[in-house]
């Protein structure tokens, strides 16, 4: 992300072991980032977001995947119903037939993040999923 043209740049020193160093350009080169500092920021800002899910009053975005066999008795009516629990948290959902058997569902969400962490938990142990992930990300409103 760039800075606009009048946000002034605050410099600061990092030092580094030289193997720790070489392994950073490498990656620097391989991800296409045009200079170090590039790379460091995008990876201060990753921690920041991860920093930001630890408080229940921060607001965050993400999606939440589930992988459930479909014909599991009264599981469509538990998640459906837990979504319409959480429907102000829930901005979009995407339906997917994988197989004749299992299906894949991702929820866009954006909310608080105790909130949000609260409904990955109960959608992702709902019994009869065989899966369920909760990715987490900012809505960039307090990253530069």
């Amino acid at each position: 992300m760039k800075t606009s043209s009048h946000e002034k740049v605050a410099r600061f020193s990092v030092s580094l072991p030289p193997r720790l160093q070489k392994q950073l350009d490498t990656m620097v080169r391989a991800k296409g980032y045009a200079t170090r500092s590039m790379a460091v920021a995008e990876m201060i800002r990753g921690q920041i977001v991860d920093h930001y899910q630890q408080y229940g009053d921060q607001e965050i975005a993400g999606t939440i995947t589930l992988v459930y066999d479909h014909h599991k008795p009264h599981l469509q009516e538990i998640l459906t119903r837990m979504q319409h629990d959480y429907r102000e948290c829930i901005i979009s959902t995407l339906h997917v037939h994988l197989d004749h058997h299992n299906c894949l569902e991702v929820l866009v969400v954006r909310g608080r993040a105790q909130a949000i962490k609260t409904m990955a938990e109960h959608l992702t142990t709902a019994k009869g999923i065989k899966h369920g992930q909760l990715t987490i990300t900012t809505t960039g409103r307090d990253l530069v």
